[in-house]
């Protein structure tokens, strides 16, 4: 058994935003395994909520209150390389996610590899 250390990055996103922000992501980063690319997995809609304070730009709800959304949570994985990992995030992601501040979470994990 072959495992190799990776990133698991996970981002919520409005599902009428969830092809742009693919896309996005794509375009930087093939998201290979085996003999496969553009791995990715997509959690069920559920919903995320914020309040957006005095000084946020929000593109959806209004300063002050309580907003909730749809969303559905895009999962895919990376090889561990931080440099990777940052263009992924700064031209895959942020410029085709519609928040001020998408929720991006990034967990270091191992991932099984296939022999060649």
């Amino acid at each position: 058994m072959t495992l190799q250390p990776a990133y698991r990055v996970s981002v919520q996103v409005p599902p009428e935003h969830l092809q742009a922000v693919q896309e996005g992501i794509c375009a930087v980063e093939p998201l290979r395994g085996g003999h496969y690319d553009r791995v990715m997995w997509i959690d069920a809609v559920g919903e995320e909520q914020f309040r957006p304070l005095p000084g946020a730009h929000p593109g959806y709800g209004r300063i002050g209150e309580l907003a909730k959304v749809p969303s559905v949570r895009l999962v895919f994985v990376l090889p561990r390389d931080p440099e990777r990992l940052a263009r992924v995030i700064e031209a895959g992601i942020r410029p085709h996610h519609p928040w001020e501040v998408p929720a991006i979470f990034v967990d270091e994990c191992w991932i099984w590899a296939p022999p060649s």
